[in-house]
């Protein structure tokens, strides 16, 4: 079994030589971009005169990662995908599932397959532009024929956990309190879905990451689901309300699903295959579900940095994401008015350069020296790396204000003294056990003050942070 590490070209071509025909050597081994949770891999391969490619996924390292509640792995990902291809989901031909004695790690090899799979590319390509018009509808096909998998008479029951709608609630806030970070808007949510659990419905395969970035889309439509690590059997519904999750819109936050389409495309697509109506409020809950599920999960990639599991850039980079969802858990359920600090621009420090400085310059090399020369990952982990310095910048300019104005409120609101994790920690026991409810004078604008304020920081171009920015009346 690998100890971690690269992929290993000689490994690879071994083990293809004895599970796809023809092979003669690997003629490369490219890892792609993204992937803060798996590995992804164009191999090219030349055989019989011929040039072919396949992709692989493997997990960070290639560490076997055990099974654990929502995260079944990536043999029953392999397996996954070949029964879905089964039941007429468009998906990559499965060729080769890794064993121990390969040596290469967890994971699996398939057919490569061309389309675009970048989310931001998928809802602004002018040569997408006539798939967008059918890919929510064909969204909502594609998720019937997933929710359709007989579970009763496949494997599949034996490799995926249950999970009803007020365990899968548990076991992401136990999580959160298991970093003992106090995120108050995070437990906020978390009562609101505690009190509008939906009843338990018919459990069927859920894939629990089907999301723009997550499809491959060509001019004809949806070419491949992919990224099925996190599946289980649960509420069908959590795919419908995952898929419009502000996140993944990309910008586009006008067009719910997926920044390329409506929700009514979507349940039509989805009601012309299933032959069942589509449960609004449901997929309502499971899209404020969705972005309190990726607040906390990113706060899991930033813990992986800070407990020395994975100590790159893109695991602590992304913790900082927690606030675009929780800005959006802001704008489904207390929109409000609202009042953005103004950073200080004053230019007092003696320091020759000083910090901001500093950080500018490092940032600029990264945009302008680095990334131009770069490629692959590397160009990938620059961006994340000139965003993540753009993030110190902002807060250098406008944190020491917005935590300062945090604390005078929660002094308020809770009436005692206190610094201000202190106060979040008190806010969010009281949160919990009921002794403030959601309705509490004060909370609310609270809330909604100190998530607006720092997604201002952490990422100002996120779409959320607009729409928060629109007075509304009324809360969730």
């Amino acid at each position: 079994m690998a100890s971690g590490g690269p992929l290993s070209k000689e490994l690879l071509e071994q083990g293809l030589k004895r599970h796809v025909a023809g092979v003669a050597r690997v003629v490369s081994c490219e890892r792609l971009s993204g992937g803060a949770n798996q590995e992804t891999y164009r191999i090219e391969v030349e055989g019989q005169g011929v040039v072919a490619q396949f992709a692989v996924r493997r997990s960070v390292g290639g560490l076997s990662v055990p099974a654990m509640p929502g995260y079944p792995g990536l043999r029953a990902e392999a397996l996954l995908m070949r029964t879905a291809r089964q039941a007429g989901v468009p998906e990559p031909e499965v060729h080769w599932i890794f064993e121990p004695e390969d040596g290469i790690g967890d994971g699996f090899l398939m057919e490569w397959l061309d389309g675009e799979t970048l989310g931001k590319r998928i809802v602004s390509s002018d040569d997408l532009a006539d798939a967008r018009t059918q890919l929510a509808f064909q969204c909502g096909e594609t998720l019937a024929r997933i929710h359709s998998i007989d579970i009763s008479n496949s494997d599949i029951a034996d490799v995926l956990d249950r999970i009803t709608p007020d365990l899968f609630l548990e076991q992401t806030w136990a999580r959160y309190r298991n970093f003992d970070v106090a995120q108050p808007m995070i437990d906020y949510t978390a009562v609101w879905l505690r009190e509008r659990l939906p009843s338990t419905p018919e459990l069927r395969v859920v894939h629990n990451d089907f999301r723009n970035g997550n499809i491959m889309v060509s001019p004809d439509g949806i070419v491949a689901v992919l990224d099925w690590e996190l599946a289980h059997i649960g509420d069908p519904m959590r795919d419908l309300g995952w898929l419009c999750t502000n996140s993944w819109r990309f910008g586009r936050s006008e067009l719910p699903v997926g920044g390329f389409g409506t929700y009514e495309d979507l349940f039509r697509g989805y009601e012309s295959v299933s032959g069942q109506p589509v449960d609004r409020d449901r997929v309502k809950f499971w899209e404020v579900f969705g972005s309190f599920w990726w607040a906390v999960g990113c706060l899991e990639m930033a813990n992986a940095y800070r407990t020395g599991i994975d100590r790159g850039v893109e695991r602590a980079a992304i913790g900082r994401r927690t606030s675009e969802c929780q800005v959006d858990c802001v704008n489904l359920l207390i929109p409000g008015p609202v009042e953005l600090i103004a950073p200080d621009t004053s230019t007092t420090s003696s320091d020759m350069p000083r910090s901001d400085e500093i950080i500018e310059s490092v940032a600029n090399f990264l945009r302008n020296d680095v990334m131009p020369t770069a490629r692959g990952r590397t160009k990938f982990l620059a961006r994340v790396a000139a965003n993540a310095l753009d993030i110190l910048g902002r807060d250098d300019a406008a944190g020491v204000l917005h935590r300062a104005a945090q604390c005078q409120r929660l002094r308020a609101l809770l009436d005692r003294e206190g610094d201000l994790a202190t106060l979040n920690a008190e806010l969010v026991r009281r949160l919990r056990d009921g002794s403030i409810p959601l309705d509490y004078p004060g909370l609310i604008e609270h809330l909604r003050q100190s998530v607006v304020n720092q997604v201002a920081i952490d990422q100002p171009k996120y779409s959320g942070l607009a729409t928060a920015l629109i007075e509304k009346k009324g809360s969730g």
